[in-house]
Order: structure tokens, then C-alpha cells, then sequence
């Protein structure tokens, strides 16, 4: 495959605090995860990104390139850190250290890529001055690219909710496809229901908004109704990555069903119940593998298929009720 998807977002270096005091220092970043699940997938992806040329900033130059992703970067004069402490459920609270400015970034050598999907979220998409960037590129590059952005709110970086929702809510209107775990839409809009959210975000829109439930599952809604699949049965090392795998994962459906570009736009729009169906499942599948591992570890395309094998398997020997539409 061409280097047909472009993310664009933060790589850095994730600090997690573990029991018994020990720490551990891991490449990271949601839109590197991203990069680096696609790339595991079987895609070849460009990952647009700021690194220091420090010990820190070539660890993970040499982490993306061992998958197979390639950089466009802009300089900065230290490579970003977030300070991850983990919970007894595996959940992770975060601290960064992040700069984000894009300085010196030629939005010509990015518009020549020519991608055919372009992906941002997290950090990136609202934390400033390089937010002001990366919007203005999505805005270049959506009549050539389908658009996917996922919030992945850090709520340590951004202290004006108000001022949030709304960039949140100018990028999901640029978007084709958008991702939000039901904690991000519980930060957002405290006290809705995400699915109303969804729905509501969907309109201003999007082809497609789906939502992530942790062991829950996920549920996507259309213009002409709500999918929804069970989460699978893991034991939970820690969820560091989950949700940029599951995003990853939709990418890779996208572009094995032939959509990428903007001509392919309106088909999105048109797509089939099962078809949403089997990539939510797909999604699904790739976040358990990364749940059960420490550490955000994406799977490669022949972990996640086996997984989903078995889960088929499983199915065919139980009910699964959560596995239907829902008409709006």
C-alpha cells in the first residue's frame, strides 16, 4: 500500500508510574499510537509531528520507524513528556510536559503527500499555538481526504471546558468519521447521554460517530441509525493505547473497503449496517489484544484476526443481544 494515511498529532515520551515505584519510560502519544497501530495493520502511514533531536526525541524516532512509519517533523528544543500513573483497574490518570507549535512546518511539503485519509486527535488538536496549525490543515486537505478525529481529552491541558467544546465540536464538523470514548463525551458534556451526544454530533456532520464503552463495547451512529457490538471478555493489564488502536483499526476497515479520498465521501455516508458492524468488531478485537499487554502494544493484523476468530467462535455458542440497530 502508498503512504495513503497521514496523522497528524504529538509524539512523546509516556513517564508511567507503576507499583512497587517503578517507572518506566515508553514512546508514546495518542497520534503516534495511531501511527504505529496502522503501520502493524499492514498500512504504511506518515505521521506529521514535533521532536526534540535529544536522547528522548531519538528513542522514539527509532520506535515509529522500526514499524514502518515515516516522519515529517518540525523541531522543537526538547522532546514532550506525559507522566501516566496507573490505578488498581489499570486506568491512567496523566501529567505533561508537551510543547506543540509546529514552527517551521512547510504546510506545502504536507499538502504534496496527497493522503487519502487524514487522521488527528488528543493534544494536538486543541492545545495551542500548533492546534491553530493543524486546523488550518485539515481545512487544506479535506477536498482531497477523508477526515477522522478522535477527542481524547486530556483535561490537564485544557482548563476551559466552554473554549473546548467548542474546537472540539469545529473539528468534528470537519470530520467524516469521528471516535469518542463515553469519558471523553462525560468530560465534554457532564451529565449527557453520550449516545444523544453522538447522535447529536453526527448531525453536524460527520458519516459517522462512534463511541467507545471500555469492556462495554462501542456503538456507532449513522444518519439512519445506531450499530451497536459487545466489548470482549479480557483480563486488563492496563489500558494505555486501547482507544488508538480501536481508532487505528477503523482506519484499516476504511481503507480495505475502498474508502480514502474525498471522492469517497458520500459512500461513506451510504454504508451498510453489517458493514459498520464488522468494523466495530474488527475494532474491538485490536483494543482487547492492547489491554492485555502492558503498555501501549497495538497488535499486529494477524493477532487481531485470530482474536476475532475466537470471539466468532465464542459467539456462535452464546446469544449476543447487544449486537443490533437501533432506529433513530
Amino acid at each position: 500500500m502508498s503512504r495513503d494515511v497521514l496523522v497528524i498529532g504529538e509524539a512523546l515520551v509516556d513517564i508511567v508510574h507503576r507499583d512497587a515505584g517503578r517507572i518506566e519510560e515508553t514512546p508514546g502519544g495518542s497520534p503516534a499510537n495511531v501511527a504505529i497501530a496502522l503501520a502493524r495493520l499492514g498500512e504504511e502511514p506518515l505521521l506529521l509531528t514535533q521532536l526534540g533531536d535529544d536522547p528522548r526525541g531519538r528513542t522514539v524516532r527509532s520506535w515509529l520507524e522500526a514499524s514502518g512509519v515515516e516522519l515529517l517533523l518540525a523541531g522543537a528544543e526538547r522532546t514532550s513528556t506525559a507522566s501516566a500513573r496507573l490505578s488498581a483497574d489499570g486506568s491512567a490518570e496523566y501529567e505533561f510536559d508537551l510543547t506543540w507549535t509546529l514552527e517551521g512546518l512547510d504546510p506545502q511539503a504536507v499538502a504534496a503527500e496527497s493522503p487519502g485519509v487524514v487522521h488527528v486527535g488528543s493534544v494536538a488538536a486543541l492545545l495551542h499555538p500548533g492546534a491553530d496549525t493543524v486546523r488550518a490543515l485539515l481545512e487544506s486537505l479535506r477536498p482531497i481526504a477523508l477526515i477522522s478525529y478522535d477527542p481524547n481529552i486530556r483535561p490537564a491541558l485544557v482548563p476551559d471546558r466552554a473554549r473546548a467544546v467548542r474546537e472540539v465540536e469545529a473539528l468534528v464538523a470537519l470530520a467524516d468519521v469521528v471516535k469518542a470514548s463515553d469519558e471523553d463525551l462525560a468530560w465534554l458534556y457532564p451529565g449527557a447521554d453520550p449516545l444523544d451526544v453522538a447522535r447529536r454530533l453526527q448531525r453536524s456532520g460527520p458519516a459517522v460517530v462512534v463511541v467507545t464503552r471500555g469492556g462495554d463495547g462501542a456503538c456507532a451512529v449513522t444518519a439512519t441509525g445506531t450499530v451497536f457490538v459487545d466489548g470482549h471478555s479480557v483480563v486488563v493489564v492496563d489500558t494505555v493505547g486501547a482507544g488508538d488502536t480501536f481508532m487505528s483499526a477503523l482506519i484499516h476497515s476504511l481503507r480495505e473497503a475502498g474508502l480514502s479520498g474525498a471522492a469517497s465521501r458520500e459512500p461513506l455516508r451510504g454504508i451498510e449496517e453489517q458493514h459498520l458492524r464488522e468494523m466495530l468488531e474488527f475494532g474491538a478485537a485490536a483494543a482487547a489484544v492492547t489491554v492485555s499487554r502492558p503498555g501501549a502494544d497495538p497488535p499486529r493484523l494477524d493477532e487481531v484476526v485470530f482474536t476475532a476468530a475466537e470471539v466468532s467462535r465464542a459467539g456462535s455458542r452464546m446469544p449476543r443481544p447487544r449486537a443490533h440497530v437501533e432506529q433513530p
